[in-house]
């Protein structure tokens, strides 16, 4: 996948570009990230990247030329093709006005070819932008940020996992929180036959992630539950789906789609809730 960045503050991305999987997964060729100074894309002596909005108000907006003629420069597929689907490419402003980021925004970003992340700034972006120059916006939730660059390291981070390869056990990106499908890929392989031992023995199926613990089993004074260490692999995936029942009852109730639970999921979240 090729990622190009479109920001006034390319340093930015230095430090989380260095580290962890996006680091690995550049070194190994998986995803190649470029970052581009929109200042560089200006024609006046000061740089200008904004300016003050056509009928008043506060604060200062990005200015539409140095986007387009980045974007120009790039060679990034018309936007007409990108929105029909004819290109796998997409051009993302991003904006607090953009659909909310969640792992199945998140796949289907994995799935293409070539992603330009635009960072927005001060009060906003030239609206011409979001009309006729991006395909998409995208928003990393409900809050307000300065500008767009730890959205865009969030997606980064979001996206590049989910390239296969990307993380050493591919395994973990289908059984963790807010992966919707895990459940149905441990269904289908359960209805072949299919075992992935103990260390699999509940996937999330869109829940919170069950409790984990490691060594010492007991740690001043708090033991692991003896439910882990029984090897009861029967009795370890009813404790971890149990868990992550509460856990998502307790933090994120709106994550309890009734009709995405199965009847045993039912059942313990009646025995919870303490209903019949």
């Amino acid at each position: 996948m090729l990622v190009d960045i479109l920001t006034i503050f390319p340093d930015f991305f230095r430090g989380p570009l260095d580290y962890g999987i996006l680091r690995r997964a550049r070194e190994v060729g998986l995803v190649e990230i470029r970052v581009h100074d929109l200042r560089d894309f200006t024609r006046d002596k000061h740089r200008t990247v904004d300016d003050r909005p056509f009928g008043g108000g506060e604060g200062m907006v990005l200015k539409p030329e140095p986007i387009f003629e980045c974007i120009e420069k790039l060679n990034v597929a018309p936007r007409a093709e990108r929105i029909d689907g004819k290109r796998k490419e997409s051009v993302v402003l991003l904006s607090a006005q953009g659909r909310k980021l969640d792992q199945g925004l998140a796949q289907e970003l994995a799935a293409l070819e070539r992603v330009a992340l635009i960072c927005g700034r001060y009060e906003g972006v030239d609206e011409r932008v979001s009309e006729h120059l991006s395909d998409r916006e995208i928003s990393i939730g409900d809050y307000v940020l300065s500008g767009g660059e730890l959205g865009a390291a969030v997606i980064l981070d979001t996206v590049t996992r989910l390239i296969p390869g990307a993380v050493g056990n591919e395994a973990s990106t289908r059984q963790e929180s807010f992966t919707a499908h895990a459940r149905v890929a441990k269904d289908a392989d359960a209805a072949e036959g299919k075992s992935e031992g103990p260390s699999s023995t509940c996937t999330s199926g869109g829940l919170l992630d069950y409790p984990h613990y490691t060594r010492p089993a007991e740690f001043r004074g708090m033991a692991v539950p003896e439910v882990l260490v029984n090897g009861n692999h029967d009795e370890i995936r009813r404790w971890r789906r149990r868990t992550a029942l509460e856990k998502t009852l307790r933090n994120r109730p709106d994550l309890l789609d009734l009709g995405a639970l199965s009847d045993e999921d039912k059942k313990l979240l009646a025995q919870i809730t303490g209903k019949n």
